[in-house]
């Protein structure tokens, strides 16, 4: 591993073997055409699956699974610095980040898409820097690499326009701009915890955009999530409170939208 003045980053590969990457849910596969599996290697241990790396409107897309093929990692058990140091490494020029989320705020309906533009971080116990020590392993006598992250706007703005743009060809109801508060799960919110983050402001409630949106600051990467609505979290607005069947059902009839949204975006970008 290189530690340097910007700290612990993945060596920049000789040529990009990607253009763009996704990472995201399983069902994103279908994305890729004539796709080939990677498997990387990286000092914060294996990602959680093989990187696929195919071609989209004739550029090379990597996709990762973020919770692995078989969704074995719940949220807070991602590795997300395995994960984002392996798109790293790739040497992409941007990542697309899909995610689900709980609605709110009224306006906000399930299948409803929000291109997020702030996040606040309720996540805690997560490893949420490469510069925290001056090796994955915290080895004895190993020196930080003093380092902090300028975090103001999360998200990229070009590539949030290319999601906008896309979600509106696509036909979606989709709202731009938005804070996505990211909550350490496995559990959902109480109706107290869903009543404070509504009162406070935040539209969409999530699990996994925290650390994985800072560890791709740390690396340089422009990062941009675009997030369909699956549920009221904790019942909102006396909707019935969430359950997981309810978001895996919401995710499955929208799978094909979201990857219509992401193609049509990676179509755009250059």
């Amino acid at each position: 591993m290189d530690v340097d003045a910007r700290g612990p980053l993945p060596p920049a590969p000789a040529e990009p073997l990607a253009d763009y990457a996704v990472v995201g849910g399983s069902g994103f596969y279908e994305l890729l055409g004539d796709a080939e599996d990677l498997e990387i290697d990286t000092p914060f241990g294996p990602p959680a699956g093989p990187v696929s790396i195919g071609r989209l409107h004739g550029r090379r897309v990597a996709f990762l699974a973020r919770h692995g093929r078989d969704h074995r990692f719940a949220a807070h058990r991602v590795p997300y610095r395995a994960n984002v140091w392996a798109l790293a490494s790739l040497g992409v020029r941007g990542v697309l980040a899909p995610c689900s989320t709980g609605s709110l705020q009224p306006e906000l309906h399930p299948g409803d898409f929000v291109v997020v533009d702030q996040l606040v971080d309720r996540t805690w116990g997560r490893a949420a820097t490469f510069f925290d020590v001056g090796g994955p392993d915290d080895e004895p006598g190993a020196r930080a690499a003093v380092h902090h992250q300028s975090f103001a706007e999360p998200y990229d703005s070009a590539l949030r326009v290319a999601l906008v743009a896309a979600a509106r060809t696509s036909g979606v109801r989709v709202h731009d701009g938005g804070t996505m508060v990211v909550i350490n799960g496995p559990r959902f919110s109480t109706r107290a915890e869903s009543r404070w983050y509504r009162a406070m402001g935040w539209h969409v409630v999530n699990m996994t955009g925290m650390p994985e949106a800072v560890l791709a600051a740390e690396t340089g990467l422009p990062y941009a999530t675009v997030a369909l609505v699956t549920d009221y979290d904790a019942g909102v607005d006396g909707h019935e409170p969430v359950t997981m069947d309810e978001v895996f059902a919401t995710m499955r009839r929208n799978v094909a939208t979201v990857r219509d949204v992401l193609s049509a975006a990676i179509a755009t970008l250059p």
